[in-house]
């Protein structure tokens, strides 16, 4: 465990032994390395692995960290059958460990940091491919009102919410003067879709949050459902699909510019997109620029917010304060989407 993230692992245990059916001692807990946001753990003990996801320590933007939201949809999704984890317990109480956290079952599987997935063959890398793009659409297929999920985010304005939201947070994190972000928090507003559509959705949909099955290229395990809401689902699948077009050079993840897709066995954007909407049925997606726009601005926000926190000493990850770096680029990336789409 990172200095600023250990917990009392005795006094856990014990609450635990409390909570959970069949948790039995002796108790071991790793930090995982990966987790920008929340700091996540290992917990192991002879019979059974768990997963624990915590608040970090130090001061919190608005609305952010919130563990106990992520415990309510991966309850609610393993109810209607939706590849998650199961989530076992929630903790209020900042007394057991020093801040609110969740556990869930452990998962066993693989997760593909490399968007490219250089270990699997084409047709392997094709079918992973095809598991998300099914994956995704199934989510967005779903009733969350019938599901209990209708108050689990505001409805209509989606874009509008976001894109306020999202602006807010990149100023309250502010480390240096990037133009393109000034210009594209002035033309985003007024580029974004009337449609009011509303599905549940996951809000970091990418490769570095799905679990695929061991030795199978399906997936079995969505996870940190921490920026899950109710929103437009074309926002969701832009995001995904910045695994296409995010520049290269910017996200330790890689990116499918400039590769030989046919070679991969991946397919293009435009026919994975096709894919997706014959499969939610759906029409043809109009104005695809303001949505890769939009993504690209939202997460050079959002890693301005990782870079904030490290400036603050509130970082869940030892290399934060590096990715202020990246913000530039993705910033730049954005406004050229934005220009493409027609923005002055």
């Amino acid at each position: 465990m990172r200095p600023q993230h250990v917990l009392d692992v005795k006094r856990l245990a014990a609450w635990l032994s409390g909570t959970v059916a069949g948790f039995k001692g002796p108790l071991a807990v790793r930090q995982f390395e990966g987790g920008q946001s929340n700091p996540t753990y290992l917990l192991e003990t002879p019979d059974r692995k768990y997963v624990l996801r915590r608040k970090p320590p130090g001061p919190l933007l608005p609305s952010a960290h919130a563990v106990d939201r992520e415990f309510r949809v991966l309850s609610t999704l393993a109810g209607a059958g939706f590849p998650v984890p199961e989530a076992l317990v929630l903790c209020e109480d900042d007394g057991v460990i020093g801040s609110m956290f969740y556990v869930m079952a452990h998962v066993e599987g693989r997760i593909f940091l490399d968007c490219a997935m250089p270990d699997l063959s084409a047709d392997d890398r094709a079918a992973a491919y095809d598991s998300a793009n099914a994956t995704l659409a199934r989510l967005h297929g779903l009733d969350h009102v019938a599901l209990g999920l209708g108050d689990y985010g505001r409805p209509g304005n989606y874009f509008a919410r976001q894109i306020g939201r999202w602006s807010k947070q990149y100023e309250a994190s502010r480390t240096a003067d990037i133009p393109e972000m000034d210009r594209l928090m002035a033309w985003l507003p007024g580029a974004a879709p009337d449609d009011e559509e509303s599905r549940l959705i996951h809000g970091d949909y990418s490769f570095h949050n799905l679990l695929f099955h061991p030795t199978e290229p399906r997936v079995v395990g969505v996870l940190d459902w921490e920026l899950s809401t109710t929103g437009h689902p074309l926002g969701d699948l832009f995001y995904h699909g910045m695994e296409w077009y995010r520049p290269a050079g910017s996200d330790a993840r890689g990116t499918l510019k400039g590769a030989d897709l046919a070679a991969l066995g991946v397919p293009s954007l435009e026919a994975y997109v096709a894919r997706y909407c014959e499969r939610a049925g759906r029409p043809p997606v109009e104005n695809p620029g303001f949505y890769r726009a939009y993504n690209l601005f939202r997460v050079a926000a959002i890693i301005q917010g990782i870079a904030g926190r490290a400036r603050d000493g509130a970082a869940a990850t030892i290399d934060a304060a590096a990715q202020a770096d990246r913000v530039v680029p993705i910033a730049r990336a954005a406004w050229a989407e934005a220009q493409a789409a027609g923005a002055v």
